[in-house]
């Protein structure tokens, strides 16, 4: 089998990789409520393109569709969304007009169901992603812990269980020592939702409701620094992308507690131990998906305990993340390809060759000299409004005097250079509705955007105020609609 024009029968180095993704005609299409995720892959991949609900660009971006046609819809999950876009008549006839004849189309997404895979075998489409069924189970907190025991990767002093009531929790707790400063998390759940802080009979009976007679996991409350880094299991090895801190629950951008809101890298997000350590932790477990017949992209979310400094599992999300939009722009990206190119290396049926040593040697080296930060910026009033304005998709720049304005529209935040530049990728315009946890939009820059003590920084407020500033509406008369949030970034 040769590769494209090149004549390759097999792609020997990182050149090689490179000419091929830039010359494949394969066609390749990111299906979801927006095209965050992967957004600027399009720089490196030929044939890559999206497919979107929400079209962020007015229709400016060449790389992305979004059907013209969206009669209101009251989807309950990303799954209901990607697979409503499937079933669109314009986007199949999008997706023939792009795809060479004699080809199959690949799909790739963050979220989707048995539906999504009938889907795309009626259509004869590629959905080059692991078997949902084999997502689904690894999904579990439960799971993931077990398979982490089983090669030696630490958790959380935790343990695993069903409880009746406080007083049953009570006995299991002491039993493992893990004292009464508790976290309690159910086995699947989104962005800190299902995640649960518990101290006393008061606290559990608040949310009884939800755990008791479940499967859960009770872990000791410990202080940390959550870490969320990025991977993908090849058939040469894990090959791991740079340790960012995670923005969770701070309550100027989203209303749930200890809920996901965005992502940052620095050069002291870690030092060279504890990278070391949450690299290795990252590999040995992703190896260990391997054998469960994992293959593709995933995200490990790692605990670093700041009185220890012990590095422990967090969860395990078997998917593309929200943390994707900033490592697909390292400086390891740069120097090489992209960590989700390996992705689809690893569905291509090409045969490649690579020095998993060598490439984590080397990419964690460049994760300590790289500064990239986003947040999602979520309507945190328990209000509906109507949207009668939104700020435009593009860069803007902090003026002399301050004030952050719109320069230009642009396709990606790829060519960000300093802090005093920013990116914003709009979600919601003008017509629709904002309600409590609607994402309006997120926000990308190179400043840094918490303070050492955990808190936002002035310049990441005052850069939140500005975008909510941009937005005019009014209030809705009568009785609201009800609306639910769309995941519109995959954590």
């Amino acid at each position: 089998m040769t590769i494209g024009r090149s004549g390759f029968t097999k792609l020997k180095n990182m050149s090689e990789i490179r000419h091929y993704l830039r010359t494949s005609d394969t066609p390749v299409f990111f299906v979801g409520a927006t095209a965050f995720n992967l957004l600027g892959l399009d720089r490196w991949v030929r044939g890559f393109s999206y497919i979107s609900y929400y079209d962020s660009w007015d229709g400016t971006h060449p790389r992305v569709f979004s059907p013209t046609e969206r009669p209101y819809v009251e989807f309950e999950s990303g799954e209901d969304i990607n697979n409503w876009l499937l079933r669109n008549h314009e986007v199949r006839a999008y997706i023939e007009r792009r795809t060479p004849q004699g080809q199959r189309p690949q799909i790739v997404m963050v979220f989707f169901n048995e539906e999504t895979e009938r889907i795309c075998d009626e259509l004869d489409y590629d959905l080059i992603m692991p078997s949902n069924a084999l997502r689904e189970r690894l999904d579990s907190k439960i799971v993931t812990t077990q398979i982490a025991d089983s090669v030696g990767v630490p958790s959380v002093p935790n343990v695993l269980t069903r409880v009746a009531d406080w007083d049953e929790l009570v006995k299991v707790t002491n039993k493992e020592k893990l004292g009464q400063d508790l976290v309690i998390q159910t086995a699947y759940g989104d962005s800190g939702k299902t995640t649960y802080f518990v101290t006393s009979e008061a606290e559990f009976a608040a949310v009884a409701d939800e755990v008791v007679g479940e499967e859960i996991k009770v872990m000791k409350r410990i202080n940390n620094r959550p870490i969320a880094i990025e991977a993908v299991q090849t058939r040469h090895g894990t090959i791991v992308g740079p340790c960012m801190t995670e923005l969770t629950g701070h309550t100027d951008l989203t209303p749930y507690r200890g809920g996901w809101a965005g992502n940052e890298m620095f050069p002291t997000v870690l030092d060279d131990e504890s990278r070391h350590a949450a690299v290795q932790l990252v590999r040995k477990l992703g190896d260990r998906l391997g054998k469960e017949g994992y293959r593709g992209f995933f995200e490990v979310d790692v605990l670093l305990d700041t009185d220890t400094g012990d590095v422990y599992l967090g969860e395990l999300n078997p998917r593309v993340s929200g943390a994707s939009a900033i490592t697909n722009v390292t400086a390891g990206a740069y120097a090489d390809v992209p960590l989700f190119a390996f992705h689809l290396l690893e569905y291509s049926g090409i045969d490649f060759e690579v020095d998993i040593d060598e490439i984590n040697r080397r990419w964690e080296e460049l994760a300590s000299e790289d500064e990239w930060s986003h947040m999602v910026i979520k309507h945190t009033a328990d209000t509906v409004e109507h949207i009668d304005a939104a700020p435009l998709t593009g860069r803007y720049v902090i003026d002399h005097f301050g004030n952050l304005n719109y320069s230009h529209g642009d396709l990606d935040w790829h060519l960000l250079s300093n802090e005093g530049e920013a990116y914003f990728m709009r979600i919601y315009r003008e017509g629709d509705y904002r309600w409590k946890g609607a994402d309006l939009g997120i926000l990308v820059t190179k400043a840094q955007l918490e303070t050492s003590h955990g808190g936002l920084t002035l310049h990441a407020k005052y850069l939140i105020d500005a975008i909510r500033g941009m937005y005019s509406v009014s209030s809705v008369d009568g009785e609201a609609p009800v609306l639910k949030p769309a995941p519109a970034k995959g954590k």
